[in-house]
């Protein structure tokens, strides 16, 4: 029997390569014999780089400027497909909300530019194609730091303008002739999972503003650097940037939209085809995925119901293990689910429910088998 173990992240608790192996542990208590391959997923935000380890990539580490300037080593990976060498960033290792504490200050301050920092390590690897997961982020600078990174210029009256989203609101035009030449034939892939444009009432500053510490003024600021970011943009390359996703991570999208030949992807099927979810697939009798918590923002785009969908189409019974699951079993079933646990159902803590899971992933495993 060949089972194919494919969890996202159960977040503050397992990382997916973590909750991957208790999972297999699980399924081979009951049967010693099968073959148990272990793959962790992602959705295209934080775990994404994760992923690409766990799929055979090479790990590097960079030395850039935080999201507000402090110096962080900040992980990076080059994975070999077919020829192509592809660079996997996660944005938030070089600009993420983790690395501040934040308030309103740090919201208009926050930049980009580290993830700039990481996306010119990689151009100068020999990346011909790099992959943006852009979870977890700090900055609302619509990508503009990180851009200035690679060599573009940004003026008010007559000086640059100050890193961050704040320093939009004073821009008046911007200068690309310094931009890295090579972004013109690099392949710059964004993986995003939310639909929001990159200002206004749906945008990035009104809509994740608050959780970057920034209060009612601060946001209406930043969505005002924001739009004039984009109307940079668009008198210096005619790209209509305020479009359904721009909106992700600070609207770190946009400039590269603008700027470069970068496209937005939905985040679960970018990280399905870097990690050869598809092949893995072929052959398998049973898939066992996962995640923190199953709820309704599991249906829409979320790695596990993407790998169940995937799984009920060539007709592969799926198991759910999640820390706790708010999904309905009619809810489950529509994507193939046969079987789910929830395992702050079954013990006290969550301590005690990851170090079981394990022990009723094989429950699981018996119920989808049956049930096959």
């Amino acid at each position: 029997m060949k089972v194919l173990v494919a969890p996202d992240k159960f977040k503050g608790t397992l990382s997916a390569a973590e909750a991957a192996q208790a999972m297999a542990e699980g399924v081979l208590r009951v049967y010693p014999d099968a073959e148990v391959r272990t793959l962790p997923v992602a959705d295209g935000g934080e775990g994404t780089l994760e992923a690409a380890l766990a799929a055979g990539a090479q790990e590097h580490t960079t030395r850039v400027r935080g999201p507000l300037d402090r110096e962080v080593t900040a992980s990076w990976a080059m994975l070999d497909r077919a020829g192509i060498k592809t660079a996997v960033i996660e944005t938030a290792r070089a600009s993420g909300l983790l690395l501040t504490e934040p308030s309103v200050q740090t919201a208009l301050a926050a930049h980009s530019y580290g993830s700039g920092q990481l996306i010119a390590a990689a151009l100068d690897a020999g990346a011909q194609e790099i992959v943006l997961g852009i979870g977890g982020s700090a900055m609302t600078d619509g990508g503009s730091g990180a851009l200035c990174a690679l060599g573009l210029k940004i003026y008010d009256g007559g000086a640059q303008v100050p890193l961050g989203g704040a320093g939009l609101a004073t821009a008046h035009r911007i200068d690309a002739s310094g931009l890295d030449a090579r972004l013109a034939s690099v392949t710059v892939r964004i993986a995003a999972d939310v639909d929001n444009p990159l200002h206004g009432p749906e945008g990035a500053a009104h809509v994740f503003g608050r959780q970057k510490g920034a209060d009612a003024t601060g946001r209406q600021l930043l969505d005002e650097g924001l739009q004039r970011w984009a109307e940079l943009l668009r008198q210096e390359t005619g790209a209509e940037v305020n479009v359904p996703g721009a909106g992700a991570a600070g609207g770190f999208p946009a400039g590269f939209l603008g700027l470069t030949k970068a496209r937005l992807e939905r985040g679960f099927d970018l990280v399905a085809e870097l990690t050869g979810l598809d092949a893995a697939l072929e052959g398998t009798d049973l898939v066992i995925t996962g995640e923190g918590s199953m709820d309704e923002q599991s249906e829409y785009g979320k790695a596990p119901m993407g790998i169940a969908d995937r799984a009920h189409e060539r007709g592969i019974p799926a198991v759910v293990v999640a820390g706790k699951i708010t999904l309905t079993p009619e809810q489950l079933a529509a994507h193939g689910v046969e079987a789910a646990v929830s395992l702050l159902d079954l013990a006290r803590t969550p301590e005690d429910a990851f170090a079981q899971a394990a022990k009723y992933v094989t429950w699981g495993t018996q119920q989808a088998l049956e049930g096959a």
